[in-house]
């Protein structure tokens, strides 16, 4: 499993972005309407880190991994063969690739297809 992007949702975007810029020496990009208005990193490996704000008042703060896949829609299929909650179908996003958001044991995450 390699996760190919990690998402933190906060209400204090430029404070995270600061703590990790300070701990890890990444350097965040302005942000990403693609990515919901995320502030993104390269991490090692090549995949990315996003910082955002919740898109509406019901988002709560989450820290979301997204595994990368090769087939986007057996994966999510397999995953609810498993028992888990589709949050969020197979969703294009231009430029980057698609996702979802997969709901397991309480637990939020996501997959990506490049």
């Amino acid at each position: 499993m390699r996760i190919h992007y990690l998402e933190i949702v906060t209400p204090d975007v430029d404070a995270v972005c600061a703590a990790y810029a300070q701990i890890h020496g990444l350097t965040f990009a302005d942000e990403d309407p693609n990515l919901g208005n995320a502030r993104t990193a390269g991490l090692v490996g090549g995949g990315l880190i996003g910082v955002r704000a919740p898109m509406h008042d019901a988002e709560e703060p989450v820290v979301r991994p997204y595994a990368l896949v090769d087939d986007i829609d057996g994966a999510v299929a397999a995953a609810e063969d498993a028992g888990a909650q589709v949050a969020l179908p197979p969703t294009a996003l231009p430029g980057h690739g698609t996702c979802a958001i997969l709901i397991q044991g309480g637990v939020q995450t996501g997959l990506w297809q490049t």
